[in-house]
């Protein structure tokens, strides 16, 4: 097995002819061993995880456990997401683009819809092919009404809350209490990547041993507000930023809860036969990503008055404006922006036996994550037409970014909180408004050549802007399942607080 250094070095290198004869080849025997014998599916997914918050990207916040399985497996380097969390889950569990779905904001706590009832999802999929499916965490994908949970749409297990952010020791979303256990709320004390960790290595323990597992674990982590144990801070230095340091933390205790989850994979001798795969719902949240001039407004505001701001509206404002402390560089803004550092996240998919140690360019995105997963469980023949993700299973284990490696690849439509962007690798289009009242200027990037988006090529690039522009036009746009602003702003999705003004989230459901 190829050391780490050394796996970075291959894998940017050319491959000579032989060597890629023998990667295609071992890739081929890799796919039809999957149909033999099923491997166990753990996906693990971090909120709000920025680019430069783990250390295999270079950053200060220690994360061992994380790149060990950068070690252990292949770096996704150019894995995508939606810049904001529903949208990234709707893609995740049915291989569809979000906005033909019609979820592309986070679902708020007064959305009537989720993920649209008719939608077969991934634990459907995986259930139909023998799977066991258990999911613990954050779920985001409908909470109003019991058929949008995730116990009624495939999961036979589910731990964690049904709505957006929650207090990570009150376990509070919006005024309302967002802890069950399979549709009933639970009251207990305790962190909740804590808490998270502890159901997930209970039900590891308590699997049936006769069906292969499929486990989500989806953190809550390091999503705000910002909270995190004692223990954790003390681990960095206070001249670190109280912000950054707290965000640290959080990362840090996320960092332990999944090596419990690959420590209790050892012990119970699943690690040869499970494929692990993690990554960011989308990229970390901080102030540069917000929209043009917000950041001074809000800065002005709190100057003025204080903190907290006057009013749920504009609190909640301000704290998704100042208290973000993710690290995205070098890639550029960050959550809920179109730009790179809000859809580029780290991802990491290891495989023992079937995928070599190192790092890949090959082009992936959420949607691509049912059907790759289908085609490593041997259900390739499962994959149903009509998705808009493809299974990138060869192209990983190849790493291959030729044109081959791109047969099959859509174009990628984005959605942020301010712009849109599609992305036809390796061009993007970019439409992001510099203000409130003016239009959008195209925007084109070659994001291989310049991933940090420097060099705004559409002068030069007249047809390809207008044949990007025509297909963004005639994207399918799926009636959407969103609530309107104003009413959002009038009672917005609170994150933690501790007073509770509603029923509990688990009995509201209808």
């Amino acid at each position: 097995m190829l050391g780490w250094s050394e796996a970075v070095g291959w894998m940017r290198s050319s491959k000579p002819p032989l060597l890629a004869g023998l990667v295609c080849f071992f890739g081929l025997v890799a796919v039809s061993s999957a149909f033999a014998e099923p491997p166990n599916i753990v996906l693990i997914m971090a909120d709000d995880l920025g680019w430069r918050d783990v250390g295999f990207h270079g950053s200060e916040i220690m994360t061992p456990n994380i790149d060990r399985l950068a070690q252990e497996g292949v770096a996704l380097e150019r894995f995508y997401v939606q810049p904001i969390c529903s949208p990234t889950r709707a893609e995740l569990m049915t291989g569809k683009s979000s906005a033909r779905l019609g979820v592309v904001q986070p679902i708020s706590k007064l959305d009537p819809m989720g993920l649209p009832i008719g939608e077969k999802i991934l634990p459907q999929y995986l259930g139909a092919a023998g799977y066991q499916s258990l999911m613990v965490g954050k779920w985001h994908l409908g909470h109003r009404e019991k058929r949008y949970f995730p116990q009624a749409r495939g999961f036979e297990h589910f731990y964690g809350h049904v709505t957006g952010g929650i207090g990570y020791w009150d376990h509070n979303h919006g005024g309302g209490h967002d802890w069950q256990r399979n549709g009933v709320t639970v009251r207990e004390e305790g962190y909740s990547t804590r808490l998270i960790a502890d159901e997930a290595v209970r039900l590891l323990d308590a699997r049936d041993r006769e069906r292969p597992l499929f486990l989500f674990a989806s953190f809550n982590a390091p999503h705000l507000p910002n909270e995190a144990p004692e223990s954790a801070l003390n681990a960095y230095p206070e001249n670190l930023g109280s912000l950054r340091r707290l965000h640290a933390g959080m990362v840090a205790e996320l960092d332990t809860a999944i090596g419990r989850i690959l420590a209790k994979l050892e012990s119970e001798g699943l690690t040869g036969n499970t494929l692990v795969w993690f990554f960011s719902d989308n990229g970390g949240l901080n102030p540069s990503a917000g929209p043009p001039g917000l950041l001074g407004v809000v800065e002005f505001l709190t100057s003025v008055l204080g903190e907290p701001l006057p009013g749920k509206a504009l609190e909640f404002l301000r704290t998704n404006t100042l208290d973000g402390a993710s690290d995205n560089a070098p890639l550029r803004a960050g959550k809920g922006s179109v730009y790179e550092g809000g859809i580029r996240v780290p991802s990491v998919i290891r495989w023992p036996g079937h995928l070599a140690p190192g790092i890949s360019e090959t082009f992936v995105t959420a949607r691509d994550v049912l059907p790759t997963l289908l085609q490593a469980a041997g259900r390739a023949a499962a994959i149903p037409a009509g998705l808009d993700g493809s299974g990138r299973l060869s192209a990983i284990l190849e790493s291959d970014t030729s044109a081959d490696g791109m047969a099959g690849v859509g174009d990628y439509r984005v959605q942020g909180m301010t712009g849109v962007a599609l992305i036809r690798p390796p061009w993007k289009l970019v439409l992001v408004s510099a203000g409130p009242f003016s239009d959008p200027v195209p925007e084109l990037y070659q994001i291989y050549d310049d991933p940090h988006e420097e060099k705004d090529l559409a002068a030069g690039h007249s047809e390809r802007v207008a044949n990007l522009l025509e297909a963004l036009e005639a994207w399918p746009l799926g009636p959407e399942v969103h609530a309107s602003l104003g009413s959002i702003l009038l009672d917005p999705d609170a994150f933690g607080g501790g007073e509770e003004d509603r029923e509990p989230w688990a009995e509201a459901a209808d």
